[in-house]
């Protein structure tokens, strides 16, 4: 990661009095495109009337988060806090999602606290109307350690849903070509070899994403202390799946 010399805002008042003048948004403020199909609003999502007041009277059957993991970069909270924090946005987001929706959460484990917040976060979310899915890795492109342990090169997902939503296996297919084969198998009759079985010369998505890859340390793309940086092709297969 490059040394950016541009300081936190938080830390600089003077530049951060600077830098608003030329920002759109203010607190409780909402934009909307001129199509009316996208809002972004700097609203406060663990306060129901924020949430409401953003998404007025549309259900959503796709929600995408990824909450500060309770981190020194930002204000941190005791691990209670944190967990009671994140209650108050999970409930508001089930209350603007459709009978049938989708529920994907970006969450950190700090293996330095107990691996801090994730498992806590799991167990809080049993208590909800949310059902788990799956428990998905994405392997960063790079990653940090010690000579002492194994290199952290993982990001967590968690995909759970609300009722019944739609999930499109046949939409699940990465970029990365197949190149096991060998594994024969008789079907009505018929032995045939595994890549002559496929539907697809890629293979399939697993729970561990391999073919999407972190943009942190891309000094290009690069924020100074943005932590929790996604590629948008990450949104893809959450996005795809849920499409018939």
């Amino acid at each position: 990661m490059q040394n950016n010399p541009l300081p936190r805002l938080a830390e600089v008042p003077q530049l951060r009095a600077a830098l608003e003048r030329h920002c759109r948004l203010r607190p409780g403020g909402i934009w909307e495109d001129t199509t009316g199909k996208h809002r972004v609003g700097c609203l406060d999502a663990s306060q129901r009337e924020d949430v409401q007041e953003l998404v007025r009277y549309d259900l959503a059957q796709l929600a995408l988060h990824d909450p500060p993991y309770n981190l020194v970069a930002f204000e941190k909270r005791s691990l209670g806090e944190f967990v009671d924090w994140c209650r108050h946005w999970v409930a508001n987001t089930e209350r603007v999602l459709a009978k049938d929706a989708s529920l994907y959460v970006w969450i950190g484990a700090d293996q330095s606290e107990g691996f801090q917040p994730l498992p806590y976060f799991m167990v809080m979310m049993r208590g909800t109307e949310f059902r788990p899915r799956s428990f998905i890795t994405m392997r960063n492109q790079r990653g940090y350690g010690t000579q002492k342990n194994w290199m952290a090169v993982r990001q967590e997902l968690l995909y759970y849903v609300k009722g019944s939503p739609t999930f499109s296996v046949e939409a699940e297919y990465t970029d990365i070509p197949k190149i096991l084969r060998g594994y024969y198998k008789e079907v009505n009759g018929v032995v045939t070899e595994n890549l002559e079985r496929s539907k697809s010369d890629n293979i399939r998505a697993g729970n561990v994403w391999v073919d999407i890859q972190q943009v942190f340390y891309r000094m290009e793309e690069n924020v100074n202390g943005c932590y929790a940086q996604k590629p948008l092709k990450s949104c893809g297969p959450a996005n795809i799946s849920r499409c018939v």
